[in-house]
């Protein structure tokens, strides 16, 4: 696979500086997209260098650190929209820790059969793929259900709206693949000169969970945030 240099890199200035000028224009906050631009290239090459680590030290209690971290994390950035609501950080934290948790189990010991789920290379990057879809579906679920009970809606009305709302970009990725898009783990894969088949069981697999993920996570979600609807 060819290799990209810094300075190829550097050319990605390019995207970012066309979306920022857009919201400039439009008298958006472009400030928003280049501190959020800067912030990926920080978190990013800070977490290659953990990684090298985690790679040539593997551990069963370094790797459930780093997937409490992913937790904690991502249940804060899921709750963002509704940051200034009392009662959501709680399900956040339950939704992502028993659907990812649960879907990790699945991938490792029931697909791929790994001898230690907790080795770094395997267990890391899977998490990261099914928190980050997850934390999405659990964030636009959060939002929803407190914008339709704010609207007058039922518990039910509105956690079925928000699980609906939820569920959208899952349902359009599995509709797409393979005739939209390449998901970007298989072109990974195939870009490193793996297989296209053998790319393409892995890309199952990960469709799959990330479905399953997505579609528990909003459901545990939203079915406690129904428990206490006044909360919000």
């Amino acid at each position: 696979m060819a290799s990209i240099s810094w300075f190829g890199l550097a050319w990605c200035l390019l995207p970012i500086s066309l979306v920022s000028f857009i919201y400039w224009q439009w008298q958006g906050r472009p400030l928003e997209v280049i501190m959020a631009s800067s912030r990926m290239v920080l978190q990013l090459i800070g977490v290659g260098y953990v990684l090298i680590f985690l790679f040539d030290n593997p551990s069963p209690w370094i790797s459930l650190l780093v997937i409490t971290i992913m937790i904690a994390a991502a249940s804060w950035i899921a709750i963002r929209p509704v940051r200034d609501q009392a009662g959501f950080l709680g399900p956040a934290i339950w939704a992502l820790a028993i659907s990812v948790s649960l879907h990790l189990l699945i991938s490792l010991k029931l697909v791929m059969d790994v001898d230690q789920w907790y080795t770094p290379s395997v267990i890391i990057p899977l998490a990261g793929m099914y928190f980050a879809n997850t934390m999405n579906a659990i964030s636009l679920s959060a939002e929803r259900y407190s914008s339709e009970l704010r609207q007058q809606q039922s518990p039910e009305q509105a956690r079925l709206t928000a699980f609906n709302a939820a569920m959208i970009p899952q349902i359009n990725g599995l509709l797409a693949v393979g005739i939209v898009a390449l998901p970007g783990m298989m072109t990974g894969q195939i870009l490193s000169g793996v297989s296209p088949l053998i790319a393409v069981r892995y890309q199952i697999m990960i469709m799959a969970m990330i479905l399953g993920c997505s579609g528990l996570g909003s459901a545990i979600l939203l079915h406690r945030l129904s428990l206490a609807p006044r909360a919000l």
